[in-house]
């Protein structure tokens, strides 16, 4: 298991390392210089930097630097902690992540845990009756949300609240732990648009799963010691049946904290995929670099846990 666990770990370095080399390089090869154009806030106007001016700010900057100097010097702040600040507004890059990170993580977390309590249960149970009533029934549901993006299903669940339940969210951000109940107000919708999107896929993998399982020479054997269907089902197909499941959590998870930029536009709260978005549409590239960067961090990390989980369900894996 030692051995399993440093082998999985080591591959993650070189895979972080890669994974830097082509943010900075892909920054500094795209087209578009944000330097070019330089708006005045203040008074909405346009000034264009001439050569020399351009020549200063890009001296100033480091960005006439060898790119070895420019990708070591950004990776040794990034190793401190100094994610630099916002080219356009002067924030601090840290804080703008520790001001919306905390609600794009809770939305996320929600959204998979949304996604388990209704997928998992639901594809187990159209697997064990396959054919039936339940499972055409079931399927159908799966292939429609399957279809239905997410920001429509976060449009509804809006439309309903406010309604129905005369729902409404606060308008500004508010962390859990100052006050709960008008922080689930505000992460609750967007938790459920995005968790039940995910719950329609995470119910067609567990069906497809449970259902290979089902006829596993181990599930036969259960059945032949005596033990009830639900017993074997529970007890052990499920969790062979959970390895993939868990691929798609954990795939699913990084992707929902670069945040759907649509839901969070339907529920009006500004996370850190809006913040990207921004930042994209401003050639802001310091926080396009640190921000892909982190991303990429947060699957490496997931992946890594995600392969250990791998060693923890099946122990079998531990030792190849």
């Amino acid at each position: 298991m030692t051995s399993y666990i440093v082998n999985r770990c080591l591959i993650a370095f070189p895979t972080l390392f890669g994974i830097s080399l082509i943010i900075f390089f892909a920054m500094r090869i795209l087209p578009g210089d944000p330097l070019a154009i330089i708006e005045n806030a203040s008074s909405g106007s346009v000034t264009i930097l001439n050569d020399a001016e351009l020549k200063a700010a890009r001296d100033s900057l480091g960005l006439n630097d060898p790119y070895y100097v420019q990708y070591l010097r950004w990776v040794g702040d990034v190793l401190r902690g100094d994610l630099g600040s916002s080219f356009w507004r002067g924030e601090p890059i840290r804080e703008l992540i520790f001001r919306r990170g905390p609600i794009s993580i809770q939305i996320a977390v929600m959204a998979v845990f949304v996604s388990w309590v209704i997928g998992v249960p639901l594809g187990v149970i159209s697997a064990t009756n396959r054919n039936s009533v339940i499972d055409y029934l079931s399927r159908a549901l799966t292939m429609f949300f399957l279809a239905v993006p997410a920001f429509w299903i976060g449009l509804v669940v809006v439309l309903v609240g406010v309604l129905v339940f005369t729902w409404r969210p606060p308008l500004s951000i508010v962390y859990f732990q100052d006050d709960p109940v008008r922080n689930l107000q505000m992460t609750l919708g967007p938790a459920l648009a995005l968790g039940i999107g995910l719950a329609a896929a995470m119910a067609r993998l567990t069906r497809s799963a449970i259902l290979d399982a089902l006829y596993q020479d181990y599930a036969r054997t259960a059945r032949a010691k005596g033990l009830r269907e639900r017993v074997v089902v529970w007890r052990h197909v499920l969790r062979n049946a959970l390895l993939p499941v868990i691929t798609l959590s954990g795939l699913s998870f990084g992707a929902l904290l670069g945040g759907s930029v649509a839901t969070e536009r339907a529920f009006g709260f500004p996370g850190l995929g809006l913040a990207l978005v921004q930042a994209l549409g401003e050639r802001d590239w310091v926080i396009i670099q640190n921000l892909v960067l982190m991303y990429g961090v947060i699957y490496t990390v997931v992946n890594l846990l995600v392969d250990l989980s791998y060693a923890w369900l099946d122990p079998r894996i531990r030792y190849q």
